[in-house]
């Protein structure tokens, strides 16, 4: 019975560090707006949080205007259906839903906006119909969300709006495509400006079939940073789309 017992303890941690967490039910980074989170874009839908799902940001935001965030959850690469990720303690939470499709690893770099210190979340939906949760906690000394744009203080910025710059930068059997667009994004929360934000977002091959859909939300860094990783050789194209109905197109070799 002792020999028995062991056998199955072994066999329960195995599978416990398969799922990537050895308490799947516990959440690594407690916080009193979880449930209310996970119930607004989780729904009833079965989740875990899974130590596979990593997101990479800096412990302090010295800049709360633009905090770089890295998603990355290649460790369930061929699983993934949706990405979903947001700021539990900023008043506009929600930062992005990334779809990556045919040839687009399930990893997403950006910058955001931070008005406190947070917890930040990515949900990761596999094809089974669970939501893998990696979290994080990032400390700020506030105010990113609600401080004017800069990109409104420099001459002409209206002549600028949607120009893209990029590169592709080979890696190991897939290539990484930056790009920065230049947009003032504003969220609506300073006084007298509006909403004004790319929305929608849209990588597609030469042959203009989509690899990746992402939804862009008010948290996102004014003239935002986007990076992806792209398996296979050839010209990416990436339209844009924003809240205002102005359409943007770039392509990179």
């Amino acid at each position: 019975m002792k020999w028995r017992g062991s056998c199955l303890l072994a066999c329960w941690l195995s599978l416990a560090a398969q799922a990537g967490a050895i308490d799947p039910g516990k959440d690594p980074v407690p916080s009193v707006m979880w449930a209310f989170y996970q119930q607004q874009f989780l729904g009833n839908a079965p989740f875990v949080f899974d130590e596979r799902v990593k997101l990479l940001a800096p412990p302090f935001a010295e800049d709360a205007r633009q905090v770089p965030l890295e998603i990355d959850a290649r460790a369930l690469k061929g699983e993934v259906v949706r990405i979903l990720a947001w700021a539990e303690l900023n008043p506009l939470p929600k930062i992005v839903d990334f779809q990556p499709l045919d040839s687009v690893l399930p990893w997403l770099s950006l910058r955001i906006r931070i008005e406190q210190a947070t917890p930040l979340r990515a949900a990761v939906l596999t094809r089974d119909g669970v939501w893998h949760v990696g979290s994080t906690l990032i400390d700020a000394a506030g105010g990113g969300c609600t401080a004017p744009s800069v990109v409104r203080t420099q001459p002409g910025w209206e002549e600028h709006i949607g120009e893209v710059l990029g590169g592709r930068y080979p890696r190991d059997g897939f290539s990484r495509v930056r790009m920065q667009v230049a947009h003032p994004m504003d969220n609506g929360m300073v006084s007298g400006i509006p909403e004004f934000f790319i929305n929608h977002a849209e990588l597609r091959d030469h042959n203009e079939h989509v690899l990746a859909r992402l939804e862009l939300f008010p948290a996102v860094s004014e003239n935002p940073n986007l990076a992806f990783d792209i398996e296979g050789a050839g010209q990416t194209r990436l339209l844009l789309r924003d809240n205002s109905g102005n359409e943007f197109d770039a392509s990179i070799p």
